[in-house]
């Protein structure tokens, strides 16, 4: 059975997160979640994450190599490994690309109220810890 391997990002700046809203021409269109992609094959996991951080926000961040958390969804109908990782920055400027509409510094409380995405909000609780 083929597994999805995606990373993801909680980027904090201060008591705040980056979420970003997908955009309408992506699956999951309009859902609030954080920066995140795929991992290449080959491809280290944080070198994906600061890849994905780059390409999808322009930002410089400071990337905690240990992830805060790690669980199991689905990407369609293939299982997929979400590996979260924390990081910081405190860059005024996020140049979004086309993958995202929409973007916003949120609290974790606020995170929850606008997503769907429960288990990546409990993983940004953790961020926080």
């Amino acid at each position: 059975m083929k597994h999805v391997v995606a990373v993801a990002a909680v980027i904090l700046r201060g008591s705040r997160i980056l979420a970003m809203r997908r955009a309408s021409h992506k699956v999951g269109a309009g859902l609030w979640e954080t920066v995140s992609g795929r991992v290449e094959i080959g491809e280290d996991p944080k070198h994906a994450m600061l890849r994905e951080i780059a390409e999808e926000t322009g930002l410089s961040v400071d990337l905690d190599p240990r992830p805060v958390d790690a669980y199991v969804g689905k990407r369609g109908t293939e299982p997929m490994l979400v590996v979260v990782y924390r990081a910081r920055s405190e860059a005024q400027q996020v140049i979004m690309s086309d993958e995202h509409s929409e973007l916003a510094w949120l609290t974790p409380e606020e995170f929850r109220e606008r997503s769907t995405l429960t288990r990546l909000a409990d993983a940004i609780d953790r961020a926080f810890e």
